[in-house]
């Protein structure tokens, strides 16, 4: 390809609102453009990346036995709402001329499921299939470039088994398979416990690739023992020192205090030794109360996963219609509702909130003064240890680029995919999903290959092998080693503008193709190319006659 032919329009600046260094650079770099929020379009460069992602992904899902398949993007509504999750705010819905409802979906398991139904006999399963779909998310707040889209690609894959023995293993042949996948993409990564959200199930995995621009948290152990993404992992916050134990709860009047911060200081005690009162709304109307240690936040994500149930803040009409207080004055001792309790607020004696306005209870002990549901429904904080060997927690951003789910029978017992098993009984299909986002790797790779110049790609991934630089009055030669790099083999771009030659070296090192050969003036003296490493910078002559054996 010779640039003077490619629409390839590098800029100097980033756009005003990126921040993510990906953003920036694949916009420079001419990879990607904008269309409106969250919706981008991929320009020659950046679709020839994503297709060399998606090539890795293909192979190593064929490698495990996978179908691939094609699903339409516009969905009978009616498959959603089988399912239940017609009612989540991301999902895309329209009607036809006709007042047909119908959804663009976010991702395919409702799809998936309808056409397994065609499984009748256990002797068709197992089955892995899987598609390249276009992806429609009514995100509110996207952001990032390529991090948090509105429309996107994935590759969502299904397995149908049998049993749960059948999904084991599934499952675990697919995690193999990522691991491959992201090993080939150069990315540095780890596979963690997730919390499945909306797709249910019993268990699922994350891949997490640390970037500053991350919008997941990744906690690490110290001594390598423990990883988790924070929405789902349980870590050891630092004990409270507690005041002196005392026999039974005693009232005292704060006036005034309406914070964990006033209240401590107020009494003179360690936050850390205080709880907080989270009135909660499940989404069939049921007041719960969640508690967690007055230095803690709750954690939503996690809440919902105890709740078994999305969930709102409590009103101040209902607060103080169950409570008979505001919301700086509430505990958990003589309520009506559940209690939810941290797993931190299991041992020791806390001062809460006394159900009274400006006033609140000493003493306060899980077990002998209420009777809570515990559950780990904190938020991991800097200064946390690890639950396995108490090392110290290093919290990090990062990019999650793929998902694994156990699913289950959820979507097969709702959409009737059945099957007659050995015995002769009529069983639901056993399923697991499993997505990988080719964007959010892109994105994550340039996070994690990039200088103060540009991209350095992985060879496994680069638009093209090999950049040609053709300094002035050197065209000829230049097409010559082009034509020399590509006989054997390598994807060339070959730089022929009429520029001059320091903006074609910022252009080379912005686009980031592993290797750069420059075709100049002593080309002529001695017959021989510079060739630069871009990831490492090595920099050596080489003969023209060589130039097609050169490696990264």
């Amino acid at each position: 390809m010779r640039a003077s032919q490619l629409f390839l329009p590098t800029l100097r600046d980033p756009p005003a609102d990126a921040e993510a260094a990906s953003h920036k650079l694949l916009v420079r770099g001419g990879f990607i453009r904008q269309l409106s929020a969250g919706v981008w379009t991929y320009l020659p460069l950046g679709w020839r990346v994503h297709q060399n992602v998606v090539a890795i992904i293909r192979e190593e899902m064929d490698a495990i036995g996978g179908q691939e398949m094609l699903c339409p993007v516009l969905t009978p509504a009616e498959l959603w709402e089988k399912s239940g999750r017609i009612v989540y705010p991301e999902v895309f819905k329209l009607r036809d001329r006709n007042d047909r409802p119908f959804v663009l979906p976010m991702t395919h398991e409702e799809t998936f499921t309808f056409h397994a139904a065609e499984l009748q006999s256990y002797r068709q399963l197992p089955q892995f299939w899987y598609h390249f779909g276009t992806k429609e998310r009514d995100e509110p707040r996207p952001r990032g470039g390529l991090i948090r889209l509105r429309e996107f690609i994935m590759k969502d894959s299904y397995s149908f088994d049998r049993d749960q023995a059948g999904l084991d293993e599934s499952f675990l042949r697919h995690a193999e398979a990522y691991r491959r996948i992201f090993d080939r993409c150069g990315l540095r990564y780890y596979e963690v416990d997730a919390e499945p959200g909306m797709m249910g199930g019993s268990e699922s995995w994350d891949y997490l690739v640390p970037a500053s621009s991350g919008e997941n948290v990744l906690a690490l152990c110290e001594n390598g023992d423990f990883g988790a993404d924070t929405e789902v992992g349980r870590a050891v916050p630092p004990p409270p020192t507690f005041p002196a134990a005392l026999d039974r709860t005693q009232e005292i009047e704060t006036p005034g205090v309406g914070t964990i911060e006033a209240l401590a200081d107020f009494l003179g005690i360690d936050p850390r030794a205080t709880s907080k009162a989270m009135p909660v709304v499940k989404s069939d109307g049921a007041l719960v109360l969640g508690l967690v240690r007055g230095d803690d936040r709750l954690l939503d994500v996690k809440m919902a996963a105890a709740l078994a149930s999305d969930f709102r803040p409590a009103q101040e009409e209902e607060i103080r219609r169950t409570f008979g207080a505001g919301g700086g004055s509430l505990g958990p001792i003589g309520v009506s509702v559940e209690v939810v309790a941290d797993e931190a607020l299991r041992e020791g004696q806390f001062v809460a909130g006394a159900n009274r306005d400006g006033w609140h209870l000493l003493g306060v002990q899980a077990g002998r003064d209420y009777q809570p549901r515990f559950a780990d429904i904190r938020e991991v904080r800097e200064g946390d240890t690890c639950p396995n060997c108490g090392g110290a927690l290093q919290l990090q951003a990062a990019i999650e680029v793929g998902h694994i789910f156990k699913l289950g029978t959820h979507f097969s017992e709702r959409l009737g995919a059945n099957f007659v098993d050995e015995d002769g009984s009529e069983r639901p299909i056993v399923m697991g999903s499993y997505g990988i986002g080719p964007a959010r790797v892109i994105a994550a790779i340039v996070e994690q290959h990039l200088d103060e110049a540009g991209i350095a790609w992985p060879s496994s991934v680069a638009p093209y092998d090999v950049h040609v630089l053709a300094l002035p009055g050197l065209d000829e030669q230049a097409a010559q080693v082009a034509d020399a790099l590509e006989h054997v083999g390598r994807r060339v771009l070959l730089d022929d503008r009429e520029l001059r030659a320091g903006e074609k070296f910022a252009d080379a090192d912005l686009i980031g193709c592993p290797l750069r050969v420059t075709v100049g003036k002593r080309t002529l003296d001695d017959g021989a190319v510079d060739v630069r490493n871009r990831a490492t910078g090595d920099e050596h002559r080489v003969a023209i006659a060589d130039v097609a054996g050169v490696t990264v």
